[in-house]
């Protein structure tokens, strides 16, 4: 359990800091929060963070005032330690960082009835924002179909893919947490008021950046390593070939977690993204929730049926039957020698698997021949 000194030096330091300064990760993770936050206080040029933190510094004697105005909001402040913590973010601290991006938060702003360490088989769904009709059709229905199988389905709220996917798993009546690139007390975007009302009421909204913080490029960059670190597998449906949701895809990639994506039309260029990833081995392809299951299930769990077409009654003929039943013609008999000569099978075998076949009401024999029974034409 976290002292009460560590969790405020963790939340002064992220009032200092931009979130996913790996810097800061590295040197919490090694000094520990109270021993930096001191630190700099006393002006000691700890890694070179003086300077980017000097500005800010004055912000970090608030934190009574953050975590008042929080409670009355509704909205906790967790961190490492805590029994919510959920440890799958911890994997951060050990993955490779990305343009001086990584580490795990110091601790999250959160929202909701649900329980960041309880939620069960996390699956994060992200794509484009700016989204075709196939996109958010095929994001709502594999969010509803990992949602009915009781997976908590994790997205970033924004326009597009996320509010499909955020949608879909609420029709479902499944439990799904969005994680903001602003404060969790914010309404962003202003469009999506309601569907941040039903996720505060019904799942989680979860923020790493301060309260009253506005979203920020690199603050959506950070965040996505969060959607990725919470989640056991991420699912892209549509993304341009630079979009955020390729960043999500690359620190699923660097935590070593499933990355999936879904394939959409070759001329469309929301979907060049996912199709690289395909192409590039990155990410499987997944086209229903099943695949999804699969894939961020323990081996050996939600193993995916093979898609077969329908059974036909010759599917179950030898290879030898089938040859046969090619050569029997469909409507003027044929003499056995004939039909022997078009299969290129003896005469004696063949007359005994058109006895055969006949019994299974295949073929029937006629004075002049053979035919193909009524009903049993070559499908």
């Amino acid at each position: 359990m976290t002292s009460v000194a560590d969790r405020l030096a963790r939340l002064a330091l992220s009032k200092v800091f931009e979130p996913g300064e790996a810097r800061v990760a590295q040197l919490v993770l090694g000094l520990g929060a109270e021993r930096l936050l001191t630190a700099l206080r006393d002006h000691e040029d700890v890694a070179g963070l003086l300077a980017d933190a000097s500005e800010r510094l004055p912000q970090a004697d608030d934190v009574h005032r953050d975590l008042e105005r929080a409670a009355r909001l509704g909205i906790r402040w967790v961190v490492p330690g805590d029994a919510e913590w959920p440890c799958s973010l911890d994997d951060l601290d050990m993955a490779e960082t990305l343009d001086r991006t990584g580490g795990a938060p110091l601790g999250l702003w959160v929202r909701g009835p649900a329980r960041l360490s309880e939620i069960s088989a996390p699956v994060a769904i992200v794509g484009a924002r700016s989204a075709t009709t196939y996109g958010e059709s095929a994001a709502a229905e594999l969010a509803a179909d990992v949602a009915r199988a009781g997976s908590v389905v994790i997205s970033g709220a924004a326009y597009g893919i996320d509010q499909a996917a955020h949608r879909g798993t609420l029709a479902a009546r499944g439990q799904t947490i969005a994680v903001l690139a602003c404060g969790a007390d914010r309404i962003y975007p202003s469009a999506h008021r309601d569907l941040l009302a039903q996720l505060a009421q019904h799942g989680a909204i979860v923020a790493e950046v301060g309260l009253g913080r506005a979203p920020m490029r690199q603050r959506f960059l950070s965040r996505n390593r969060l959607i990725a670190a919470l989640a056991r597998g991420t699912v892209v449906v549509e993304a341009a070939a630079r979009s955020g949701a390729i960043n999500t895809a690359g620190w699923a990639t660097r935590l070593g977690r499933p990355l999936m994506a879904v394939p959409g039309p070759l001329s469309s260029a929301t979907s060049e993204g996912t199709h690289q990833l395909i192409r590039d081995g990155a990410a499987t392809l997944v086209t229903r929730g099943e695949h999804v299951l699969e894939a961020v299930a323990p081996m050996g769990e939600h193993l995916t049926e093979r898609v077969r077409g329908v059974e036909r009654p010759r599917d179950r003929l030898t290879s030898r039957e089938q040859r046969l039943l090619e050569a029997v013609p469909v409507a003027r008999p044929a003499p056995v020698e004939s039909v022997a000569r078009t299969a290129g099978i003896g005469v004696v075998e063949v007359r005994q698997l058109l006895e055969v076949l006949a019994g299974r009401r295949m073929v029937e024999q006629l004075p002049a021949g053979w035919r193909l029974a009524d009903g049993a034409g070559h499908e």
